[in-house]
């Protein structure tokens, strides 16, 4: 028969329990209170030779699911995750901590290895040092206390925050519909063209008489603005020939003599008693 892993009492034959993870060895210590806001230093665990470490145990996170239906509802059911610290040869219950809010389990300020975990036993709470010899098992157990927040709804969003309030404007703005309907049209005004024209609804099939445009002739003929590059007599423009290497060689020359410092200009003395004797 399972048991509640917190008191020990017997669970109803419908309650699942399942293991989110397990480590064979973790070091336990008697960690001081923290002296910021901000969360414990693990240096000042293992310091002195490691004389806070009081316990080597067996480390397991268990879940545990009670069915509890309802008439909305026939799945609902209490979920509970609870942190083992058990005796790694007997297996006996060694420290216990309910994961009841994110701030059980804390991860020390300089090192990724260290937690402090708040343990419940006989009424008493108390705030154990716990460490793997492992980055990646501790990498593991932050990924299984990851999982264990998303069943038991910690990182889901309250509807009080600003991003909540947010997505509830959002959600009750009412959509505007900018389709264009039956019978509108848009009219476009090209640059160059004075006033403004609207497209006709329809087009007659009868071709314009000789000698007059079209509504729609009119208003995509635009010509091309003054200085466009066109020639006068609607050719290509003739472009100037490039220059000579001859030409370019002699500018860049002329150019290094206008503007090429000397070490004099520069402040240096390479005479007979300056820096360069």
């Amino acid at each position: 028969m399972n048991t509640d892993p917190q008191t020990g009492e017997p669970l109803p034959p419908s309650a699942i329990q399942r293991v989110l993870y397990i480590a064979q060895k973790v070091h336990v210590y008697q960690i001081p209170p923290a002296t910021t806001t901000k969360g414990y230093q693990a240096s000042t665990w293992t310091a002195n030779d490691n004389k806070l470490q009081i316990f080597t145990a067996r480390l397991r996170i268990m879940e545990t699911s009670i069915p509890t239906p309802t008439a909305n509802d026939e799945s609902a059911e209490k979920v509970s995750t609870t942190l083992l610290l058990e005796d790694p040869s007997s297996g006996n219950l060694f420290a216990a901590a309910p994961y009841t809010s994110p701030r059980v389990v804390e991860q020390a300020l300089d090192s990724s290895r260290f937690f402090a975990i708040t343990v419940v036993g006989e009424g008493r709470k108390a705030i154990l040092g716990m460490g793997f010899e492992e980055r990646s098992e501790a990498f593991d157990f932050s990924v299984s206390l990851q999982d264990a927040r998303k069943a038991l709804g910690f990182d889901v969003p309250t509807s009080t925050g600003p991003q909540s309030r947010k997505t509830k404007a959002q959600a009750e703005e009412p959509k505007r519909d900018f389709s264009l309907k039956e019978g509108e049209t848009i009219a476009i005004n090209f640059g160059g063209l004075k006033g403004r024209r609207s497209r006709p609804d329809s087009i007659s099939p009868n071709p314009s008489p000789a000698g007059e445009k079209s509504e729609q002739e009119a208003l995509f003929s635009i010509k091309p603005p003054p200085g466009s590059g066109s020639s006068p007599g609607g050719g290509m423009p003739f472009l100037p020939p490039p220059p000579s290497a001859k030409s370019v060689k002699e500018e860049r020359r002329r150019s290094r003599q206008t503007f090429e410092q000397t070490p004099q200009d520069l402040g240096f003395d390479d005479g007979e008693f300056g820096e360069f004797q």
